[in-house]
């Protein structure tokens, strides 16, 4: 598998993401989905990363940083051909890999509420994450909650 800096031209990059969005809409009461759209995710202080298996699009993941020292994992999804081979956690390494270097303190993410998220939320949990409190703007609601990484610079 390989990841990779994409630049969203793609049509299989375009298919996930919007796979990823109907996805959100499915799951979310309205008025509570904040994944980002195309147009949110090629923002300048968004960077996202795809992985691939050859030609094939296993995933794609998004490094929002919205404030110096820290972060926010967006728009993080798995085609569902990929479920369960690796996709996930390593484009998670990547963005906390990233965040590192970029010397980020923080790096937080919001997401859903339910049975659908748990997948998820086991894999940030065992990457270490916590959960807390709302970030950047967002409001806490029934349908959502914020999970924190706090980052170690590496040794």
């Amino acid at each position: 598998m390989q990841i990779r800096q994409d630049d969203l031209s793609s049509a299989a990059t375009r298919a996930l993401l919007a796979l990823h969005l109907s996805g959100m809409h499915a799951t979310s009461p309205p008025g509570h989905v904040f994944a980002l759209d195309l147009s949110g995710l090629l923002r300048p202080e968004v960077t996202v990363w795809s992985a691939w298996d050859g030609e094939e699009i296993c995933g794609i993941a998004a490094l929002h940083q919205f404030a110096p020292d820290a972060g926010e994992v967006k728009s993080m999804r798995t085609h569902p051909n990929h479920l369960r081979r690796g996709a996930a956690a390593a484009l998670l390494e990547r963005i906390i890999d990233e965040a590192r270097a970029r010397g980020l303190k923080t790096l937080s993410l919001e997401t859903g509420s339910g049975p659908a998220f748990e997948p998820a939320l086991a894999l940030y949990r065992k990457r270490g994450f916590v959960d807390g409190g709302a970030f950047g703007g967002y409001v806490q609601s029934d349908f959502n909650q914020f999970l924190h990484l706090e980052l170690k610079a590496r040794s």
